[in-house]
């Protein structure tokens, strides 16, 4: 079986040294915590304004505030800077936190067109530091796109030899 890294990379077009490039250059010094609330806000402002019901359906159990800061701590956390969504939250574990959802290819493109425009909004993001980030993003995006397909493979009763279909599996 094709590992989720290598699903990750193939479906969003991101090598995963690409994607994993932000680990190359402290993004958080280089750009600061107020930039991250900015894209986060920008970001969340946007999804919560989405045209497509679908989209935000996937959203409406949340608070803006709530994810705003769940998802500044995170990027903060993950380029660089203090450890701020594990201090609140625990592990970051991005499989499990985004099992509830149905993170499909079209949420994860959606999720990814808004993710371009709050970061070509977000004025203090240089052009190296938006790409770096958008590779990071596309590939994550598709990281739980394949962590989602995972789960429903995994919840799909497995035929049984005999026809029957009330087979547990484990």
């Amino acid at each position: 079986m094709q590992s989720l890294q290598a699903m990750a990379s193939e479906w969003s077009g991101v090598d995963s040294a690409d994607a994993f490039s932000i680990d190359d250059t402290n993004l958080f010094q280089k750009l600061g915590l107020q930039t991250f609330i900015n894209l986060s806000t920008n970001f969340y402002t946007r999804v919560y304004d989405d045209e497509e019901e679908w989209f935000r359906s996937i959203f409406a159990n949340s608070k803006k505030e709530d994810a705003i800061q769940n998802q500044y701590e995170f990027f903060v956390q993950r380029m660089g800077g203090p450890p701020l969504y594990s201090q609140r939250r625990g592990h970051p574990a991005l499989i499990a936190r985004h099992r509830p959802f149905p993170v499909t290819r079209q949420a994860a493109e959606r999720w990814l067109h808004h993710m371009q425009q709050a970061l070509d909004s977000t004025p203090d993001i240089d052009a190296d530091s938006k790409v770096k980030m958008m590779n990071f993003f596309k590939h994550t995006a598709f990281f739980l796109v394949a962590g989602d397909e995972l789960k429903k493979n995994q919840t799909q009763p497995a035929p049984c030899k005999h026809g029957s279909s009330n087979h547990q599996t484990s």
